[in-house]
């Protein structure tokens, strides 16, 4: 009684249809995942960067933003191969606030979810048409998966979602990397188990379908920091946590054990310029220990043109509406310095 039904959208299928993938970015989709899939089941030793803005909220900036990201990659794509994070579904604590493209294709318009589908379809089909770089998204909706699949080489399950057993159910049929992050308690048992559905072969129901699933060897963990009893920040991103982490993978039956670390959120309790020290750290925790090497095969770095956060309305170009990122000069400068310590 409490829903007003407003618009039946298309199904994904019809979606794709309307706005295809060309045969050249088929092509470049299937290269990218092979190389993410090498690089986590240890074929491939380069490091991986899932690096961008909060949440992708302009198509001009994001796009200017990947242009430059480009450039950086191709400097360094012998250490790091890097995943442009273009989130366009943003989960919300509370449920208030901006949702992200999907639901606002236009932060300063209401919501429009027919048109937020196609402007995130269409907008991944450009930064790949624009720069050859498939990229990362958040599964905030597993129902929504199919819309995108086609277009996405890395899929993240957030901390909120990652004890959700949809969550856990759909990403154990996705073909490609699923990170799952610790949830906001901290507890790495629940991202594990996590894991380990997602890993396992799964029967559910799935739009409106009974579905079964092969399981996804590729699922792994993003550490992102946790909040305590009191709300304070947790970090666990230092050798201990590290360390701690692949100890209790050694204690599973889990294939291809891997971690990327989220130099952002409750690591660095939000202080956005912390990520740089942070991701140092990281890197010479991985130079002191090889069974941390083996284990932290990437990081997250919440990144734009524009240092810092604004809000919806105050229009400054390249300058996130959500968390506050590195700006592109200190951006440029941590992925050179991130290469020369892998």
């Amino acid at each position: 009684m409490g829903f007003q039904f407003l618009t039946q959208l298309p199904k994904p299928r019809e979606i794709k249809a309307q706005y295809p993938v060309p045969e050249d970015i088929k092509k470049i989709k299937e290269k990218r995942d092979q190389e993410l899939a090498d690089i986590l089941t240890g074929k491939d030793d380069r490091f991986i960067l899932i690096i961008g803005p909060c949440s992708a909220d302009n198509e001009e900036a994001l796009l200017d933003y990947c242009s430059r990201l480009k450039v950086v990659a191709d400097k360094v794509k012998d250490k790091i191969m890097i995943v442009p994070r273009v989130y366009t579904n943003k989960p919300r604590t509370t449920g208030k606030g901006y949702k992200g493209m999907l639901h606002q294709p236009d932060p300063e318009k209401p919501t429009d979810m027919m048109a937020g589908l196609i402007a995130i379809r269409q907008m991944h089909i450009h930064v790949i048409e624009q720069t050859g770089m498939t990229c990362a998204d958040e599964m905030l909706y597993p129902e929504n998966h199919w819309y995108l699949n086609d277009v996405l080489s890395y899929n993240a399950i957030g901390a909120r979602s990652v004890e959700n057993q949809g969550h856990r159910l759909v990403s154990s049929g996705v073909d490609g990397p699923v990170g799952m992050k610790n949830p906001t308690s901290g507890d790495f048992s629940v991202m594990l188990n996590s894991i380990e559905a997602a890993q396992a072969k799964q029967q559910f129901i799935y739009r409106g379908w009974d579905v079964k699933t092969d399981g996804n060897p590729l699922a792994h963990a993003i550490l992102r920091g946790a909040v305590n009893k009191h709300g304070q920040n947790n970090p666990n991103y230092h050798y201990e946590d590290l360390i701690r982490l692949y100890n209790m993978y050694q204690e599973r039956d889990l294939a291809n054990p891997a971690c990327i670390v989220d130099c952002n959120h409750n690591n660095s309790g939000k202080k956005y310029e912390q990520q740089v020290r942070i991701a140092k750290e990281i890197m010479n925790s991985r130079q002191y220990s090889s069974e941390i090497h083996d284990l932290v095969k990437g990081l997250m770095i919440e990144s734009y043109i524009e240092p810092g956060a604004q809000k919806v309305g105050e229009g400054i170009y390249g300058k996130s509406i959500t968390d506050p990122c590195l700006g592109w000069d200190q951006s440029e400068a941590l992925i050179l310095d991130i290469a020369n310590r892998v």
